[in-house]
């Protein structure tokens, strides 16, 4: 019998999700078994691991993608109800934000990319645009981050008297910018340029160093500091 025809309960125990989670350890189970496991059951005519090589293979297998999908996207597919589609969506959530925890230990500022570590799994999977300052102290340690602003598509808005004013209350000696592209573009606007030339000229009164811009998109980023736009 096909896979789809066969109920998962009438499988090996070596070929039950769970079973071979428990016998073999989690990294031994597929994507679509893990998932699987999650929604627990598929339907009369589909196992569930069936139905997980689906909806996985409607993303083209990427965990990422499978994450923007909304509960609504999630119950379109036969066998999958509000129920399911939410643990679904609490897990995948859960894996995003065990990456955002894993990077905070990444607080050393040493170069661009380790900026992009720490912010791509914020604000890189945005479909609005962001603006986040990372606060540093005398060694390149990140000691306070903060979102100064959230817009649509096209731009925000940033308060440079606020981000001086947290830099003063935190300590800080120096900041690196940071703003999102949803557009997936690695490009710097004028308006980008314009408010990082006013950010520094401001730093340099009160002794607070801009040490870079970084725009940050799902899979790259674009460094001032290291495209020499400073």
């Amino acid at each position: 019998m096909s896979e789809q025809n066969f109920s998962i309960k009438n499988w090996a125990e070596d070929d039950k999700p769970r079973e071979k989670l428990m016998l073999k350890g989690k990294t031994a189970l597929s994507d679509a078994e893990l998932v699987a496991i999650l929604i627990g059951s598929g339907s009369r005519n589909e196992s569930a691991v069936s139905l997980s090589k689906r909806i996985l293979s409607s993303v083209d297998n990427n965990l990422n993608a499978l994450g923007k999908l909304s509960l609504k996207q999630l119950m379109e597919f036969k066998g999958i109800g509000e129920a399911k589609a939410v643990s679904i969506a609490a897990a995948l959530e859960l894996g995003r934000r065990r990456r955002v925890e894993e990077v905070v230990e990444l607080q050393k500022i040493t170069s661009s990319k380790a900026v992009f570590e720490i912010m791509q799994p914020i604000i890189g999977e945005l479909p609005h645009e962001e603006f986040w300052v990372l606060y540093l102290n005398n060694s390149n340690k990140v000691i306070y981050k903060s979102q100064l602003s959230k817009g649509g598509i096209t731009g925000t808005v940033v308060d440079v008297r606020l981000i001086f004013k947290t830099a003063l209350e935190q300590g800080a000696i120096s900041i690196i910018l940071t703003h999102n592209h949803p557009s997936g573009k690695l490009q710097a606007s004028d308006a980008d340029k314009d408010i990082t030339k006013k950010l520094k000229v401001a730093g340099e009164q009160l002794d607070i160093k801009v040490l870079d811009h970084i725009i940050i998109t799902e899979t790259g980023y674009f460094s001032f500091q290291d495209e020499g736009i400073f």
